[in-house]
């Protein structure tokens, strides 16, 4: 409104009214160049890298050429390299034609090379007679030679070297001979058995996963099971709610409990209730019924509005509001701290603060794998660089989110012949659905992560590991594991390819404290559903190390822990109960109002049922 008066009321003539006009345009086009140019221009590149995101599935092409060109300038300079691979295919293609021909006159000979372990695609017993035994002795020769021309190649970095390597995999799981159905003996002896009744039921399946796709249904694998029906039905309330979590107080089943609570801190990259399954499966109901008092965090499922949620925020909002309102629940009481995947992260982050302000609240502390060092994070970490991250976090922020699709399908590339062609001979060829589970709907039901949150988890941790190198800030002041002094339980699992049991132990070396470690068998997600009784090849490996004893390194420990069969759940229980008090109190009922938290909706509450 002031510009316009003075433009009706020009000055008088005796003010310089042109250099003030040339002031003006200077000014006003220096805040254009200040405010929208750069901001163009950076919108411009986002957009760009956003739309390469979405065509190659969120990974970064300069990452993956970068690699390649790395691996092809040093091998073309390594003339022995290449010797020794020709030496090599001579001595395979020879010994190939020896093993064809006497398996074509009768003979049994041995097996050249076995498939690597836990590759199962060719247990079969029709890929052990000829000629598709000669097929698979071919292709595994191959895949060694190809194997062998990717490693090992002298000025390479490491990790070009390991990219390099992960890429030939995916190359050859791709054209498998278990993966083209005419080569395949099992597709043929099944087509002909079933007059290809198995073709047609394979392309009602495809057809039925397009359209649940196409309508935004959940996968065919969550049939059957659904939560508040047969699936976290634990009985419980909740007791606490803010805009990113729901607070739930689970009911007790026994007249006493123990004095000190406990909290759950689950991933918020997946629903909680992989921790209370079906009632036979559910580590919830099974902690209280051996009288604990157990809370568990809920996560809200964010969307593009929740964009600017940042991992502090998750910290304060999630695992410091949870403590306080426990706190206020079960007043004069320490709480037994349990987090699981990407929320035990989250948990030490918030321990090791609330040690360094002197709040002494936690009795004890759980990690599920767990990660605190992210130096040797699995082949997650392989495509983690300044690239990759501009890619992903371009994606994110055009979306505001990293969707369940691209998140699920990088869990999937690290295991493609078991979740991906394995998968697809199998619903699509074999025309086999496998029947669901309570595991397989709670791994259907996907949750996407904000964009700030998750930029700032990739670069802060998994790329520049601050927290275990003592540079993660949090409130202006750098915290580290070794701040953390309370009593820890790690937990590592065999074949996790999301946080691998070497990396979870790592928690043992950067604090400074006694750390018990278990490694229990099972992957990431089916070593944590471990009732007792449940699984009859169960095993762990278990060992306490003091806060004076000196360091062992994973593989010295593990040739040093005794093997036990069965479930880790009792050990951890007892684990629990020895670093509580020892106490024993009457029941609680969910909620204190007096304190200012009324119990609630029923669990599971709401948060969970969000799409």
């Amino acid at each position: 409104m002031a510009k316009r008066k003075q433009a009706k009321n020009p000055p008088p003539p005796h003010q310089a009214a042109v250099p003030q006009a040339k002031a003006r345009r200077a000014t006003t086009r220096a805040e254009q160049q200040e405010s929208f140019t750069p901001l163009s221009h950076d919108t411009l590149d986002r957009v760009s890298r956003a739309l390469v995101a979405r065509m190659t599935g969120g990974l970064s092409p300069t990452a993956i050429a970068t690699a390649w060109m790395d691996w092809l300038t040093h091998f073309s300079r390594a003339p022995g390299k290449q010797l020794k691979l020709s030496e090599k295919a001579v001595r395979d293609a020879t010994a190939l034609l020896a093993h064809a021909i006497e398996t074509v006159t009768g003979k049994a000979p041995a097996p050249l090379i076995d498939p690597l372990p836990g590759d199962h695609r060719f247990d079969d017993e029709d890929w052990q007679s000829p000629p598709a035994s000669v097929l698979v002795q071919a292709f595994l020769l191959s895949e060694d030679w190809w194997f062998e021309a990717a490693s090992n190649v002298r000025g390479m970095t490491a990790k070009h070297g390991d990219q390099v390597h992960f890429m030939v995999k995916q190359m050859l799981d791709l054209f498998a001979p278990s993966n083209i159905p005419w080569l395949n003996p099992e597709i043929r002896r099944r087509t002909m058995e079933e007059g290809g009744q198995n073709l047609v039921r394979g392309f009602q399946n495809w057809m039925d996963d397009s359209f649940r796709i196409m309508t935004g249904q959940a996968p065919v694998e969550g049939d059957g099971h659904h939560p508040g029906e047969n699936l976290a039905i634990t009985p419980g309330k909740v007791v606490y709610r803010n805009h990113l979590m729901e607070l739930i107080q689970y009911a007790p089943a026994t007249d006493t409990v123990h004095a000190e609570p406990v909290l759950f801190v689950p991933a918020w990259i997946m629903k909680y209730y992989i921790l209370d399954l079906s009632p036979e499966n559910s580590l919830v109901k099974w902690l209280v019924e051996r009288g604990h008092t157990v809370f568990m965090i809920s996560w809200r499922n964010p969307t593009a509005e929740d964009r600017d949620l940042s991992l502090e925020d998750y910290r304060l909002q999630g695992v410091m509001a949870a403590l306080d309102a426990v706190s206020a629940i079960v007043p004069d009481q320490k709480i037994q701290s349990v987090g699981y995947c990407l929320g035990g992260t989250l948990l030490a982050l918030a321990a090791a603060k609330m040690a360094q302000d002197n709040d002494d609240r936690l009795a004890s502390m759980t990690l599920f794998a767990g990660q605190t060092d992210f130096s040797e994070a699995g082949e997650l970490l392989l495509f983690i660089d300044e690239g990759q991250l501009a890619v992903l976090e371009d994606m994110m922020w055009d979306q505001g989110y990293l969707d369940t699709t691209q998140m699920s399908g990088a869990f999937q590339i690290l295991r493609t012949n078991e979740l991906v062609w394995s998968r697809i001979i199998r619903d699509y060829v074999l025309g086999e659905r496998p029947k669901s589970s309570d595991l397989m709907a709670w791994n259907a039901d996907r949750t996407r992560m904000p964009f700030r949150m998750h930029s700032q988890y990739l670069r802060a941790l998994f790329l520049e590991n601050r927290f275990s190198r003592g540079r993660f800030a949090i409130e202006g002041k750098t915290v580290a594991p070794r701040d953390i002094r309370v009593p820890i339980f790690a937990l590592g699992t065999e074949r996790d390819h999301i946080a691998p049991w070497t990396s979870v132990y790592k928690i043992a070396l950067i604090a400074d404290t006694e750390v018990t470690f278990v490694l229990s068998g099972g992957g990431h997600n089916s070593a944590i559903v471990n009732p007792p009784n449940g699984h009859p090849n169960a095993h762990y490996r278990h060992m306490t190390m003091g806060e004076d004893d000196n360091y062992i390194d994973p593989e010295s420990w593990a040739k040093q822990a005794p093997c036990t069969k069965g479930s880790w759940w009792p050990e951890w229980e007892k684990w629990l109960s020895s670093k509580g008090s020892g106490k024993m109190v009457a029941a609680r009922e969910p909620g204190n109002p007096d304190n200012g938290y009324p119990p609630r909706e029923e669990a599971p509450g709401t948060y969970i049922f969000q799409t």
